[in-house]
């Protein structure tokens, strides 16, 4: 029954392999599968196959997403996002040095996988305005927080269960900066790799972009510049305005003398009127930029408008319409309709008046903000041919921004010092973000990506299979023994690298739980201190690169940046075998 057992697991995990490889069937599901067979070959009880499900690591990163989509609501992510990233977009490699040591520094003290939940909608945001790749990003910002975790004792899970195993075997554990003499620098090694050549072998995939396609509806909007606008004095082109996607600034108006078309060079007064042409989603971000406003309405602030009360409508002016033949000013919309004309659409004509000057015409699409209750009350009005909801904008007014920063820093913090467990301070923060309407329930459930939650649930309990048929057992001894021969420096290769090989197969925990008493076998046998073994083995379990199945923060960025499988093998094998070599010499000469 054990060989059966044995030789049963190890042709699930061929099969699984080839799946996910050729993509053959989405990743949740081939893995749910083999842990359906898993269970109908007896490898696995009911318990094992659902461990995963109740696992603390899946329920955070699920309730991790809530906390993400609460800080994108009230702009959290676009402050951390301006912090990490900057505001410009140059070149990849820049971004890359720019931000990763500071993700990396980070992940040496705080749990990784919470880093990557709350920093993928932030770097989607930023690369989707940017018009960069996704795929370029992900997979390094995954690495980034692996590569840092190596560093500390709390920085990895993974460390914390050698350390555990140490401590039961009567071994001393490590000390907080054992790790760091080996850590730190296989740490910026690697993101120097990743930031100079790495990115050189992922994917060039961009999501969707915003642009003025021949049938794109084309808005105008024109923005008031402010004296408080902070770019007063610099060029259009030096003031980041040339180079916004999705919008066009076509003409400047400057003491009703019209400059058109808008040179790059032309210099921004106060006062002058920007016309802009955009989509509605480019246009409800420009009323974001401090010093540049559409209209003053105490009723709608537009820089602190909340997308829970308050929306974003297309109407189109119907023949028989009273708004025939007036301006938008003569037209009292907002007493008359409780909503403001944000931008409007001209088929075939570029209008370059300002918003309150256009005589509007029958056919005119009128880019509005009003009151959620706007398409009730007037969807059936003989006033327009059509009303419809526009693109979702999610906005708070200013108060919730601070709320959320506050409540992040204080679940980082208390996460940091272990005052309560992480899952509790995650937990805690999710409901304060609710319960004080920075997120609404709705949001927050759809917020939560199942697929993700899916499939590192499915992981824990492949692994367990893996364990329990004893293949890993029996791979790993054969490996192990093979280079005994080559003394010290081969033994310490043997574990490294087998212990890698299986992270990249069954996850991190397992592979450090499975190979931990090889290691302690194989010292006692050559008599060595085991120490210099385990310090391999930490570093081996934790340094998952080539598979997006090995780590779970690789599981987390491989749906949303659109990855293939063999994405993770052009990066990751030359940094698995590059920072292993690394790994193996530098604990060489500290040890031995």
């Amino acid at each position: 029954m054990i060989d059966f057992k044995l030789w049963y697991t190890a042709v699930l995990l061929i099969i699984m392999t080839v799946f996910l490889v050729k993509e053959i069937f989405e990743t949740d599901i081939v893995l749910f599968s083999i842990l359906l067979l898993l269970l109908a070959g007896g490898v696995i009880n009911l318990d094992e196959m659902f461990v995963g499900f109740s696992n603390h690591g899946m329920l955070t990163v699920a309730l991790l997403f809530v906390v993400a989509a609460g800080l994108q609501n009230t702009g959290g992510i676009e402050k951390l996002e301006k912090y990490l990233l900057g505001k410009n977009s140059s070149g990849v490699s820049k971004k890359l040095l720019r931000f990763l040591p500071i993700v990396g520094s980070v992940s040496a003290f705080f749990n990784n996988t919470p880093i990557v939940a709350m920093l993928i909608p932030m770097i989607r945001h930023w690369t989707k305005k940017h018009h960069m790749a996704l795929s370029k990003f992900l997979i390094p910002l995954s690495y980034a927080t692996i590569l840092g975790g190596l560093c500390t004792l709390i920085g990895t899970s993974t460390n914390l269960v050698i350390h555990g195993l140490m401590l039961n075997n009567g071994m001393k554990g490590w000390g907080f900066f054992e790790l760091s003499p080996v850590g730190i620098p296989v740490a910026i090694f690697g993101i120097l790799f990743i930031a100079t050549v790495g990115h050189r072998l992922l994917p060039d995939r961009k999501e969707p972009a915003l642009s003025l396609g021949e049938n794109t509806r084309e808005f105008v909007v024109v923005m008031r510049v402010e004296p408080i606008y902070p770019h007063i004095g610099k060029s259009i082109e030096d003031a980041g305005l040339r180079h916004l996607k999705g919008l066009f600034l076509f003409q400047v108006e400057r003491n009703s003398h019209v400059i058109s078309p808008a040179s790059p060079d032309e210099l921004i007064y106060q006062g002058d009127r920007l016309f802009f042409t955009g989509l509605p989603e480019t246009i409800m971000e420009l009323q974001k930029i401090p010093g540049l406003s559409v209209i003053k309405d105490a009723s709608f602030d537009l820089k602190n408008y909340d997308s829970d009360t308050t929306g974003t409508f297309e109407v189109v002016i119907s023949p028989n319409s009273p708004l025939i033949g007036k301006n938008v000013r003569e037209s009292n919309f907002r007493s008359v309709y409780d909503a403001v004309i944000i931008a409007i659409h001209r088929s075939g004509e570029r209008i370059s008046r300002k918003v309150g000057d256009i005589v509007m015409h029958a056919g005119d699409t009128l880019l509005i903000i009003a009151k959620k209750g706007f398409m009730d009350r007037w969807y059936h009005s003989r006033d327009f041919y059509l009303v419809s909801r526009s693109v979702e904008v999610t906005s708070k007014p200013h108060k919730y921004l601070i709320f959320s920063m506050v409540v992040l820093i204080t679940m980082i913090i208390a996460m940091g010092t272990g005052v309560i467990p992480i899952l509790a301070a995650v937990a805690i923060a999710a409901v304060l973000l609710l319960i004080t309407r920075c997120i609404t329930p709705h949001d927050a459930r759809t917020s939560i990506d199942l697929k993700v939650l899916l499939v590192i649930a499915c992981s824990f309990g492949i692994s367990k299979g893996v364990e329990n048929s004893g293949l890993a057992n029996l791979l790993a001894k054969e490996l192990i023994q093979a280079v005994g021969i080559l003394g010290p420096l081969g033994i310490l290769a043997g574990v490294y690298f087998c212990t890698n090989l299986y992270t990249e197969i069954i996850t991190n925990n397992a592979a450090a739980a499975m190979i931990f008493p090889i290691a302690i076998s194989v010292a006692q046998q050559a008599q060595m201190d085991p120490r210099p073994l385990l310090l391999a083995l930490t570093i081996a379990a934790s340094a998952s690169f080539s598979t997006p199945i090995g780590y779970q923060t690789n599981m987390m960025v491989y749906g949303p940046g659109g990855y293939k499988f063999k994405d993770f093998l052009k990066i990751g094998i030359p940094l698995n075998i590059s920072i292993g070599i690394l790994t193996v010499a530098i604990i060489y000469l500290l040890y031995f």
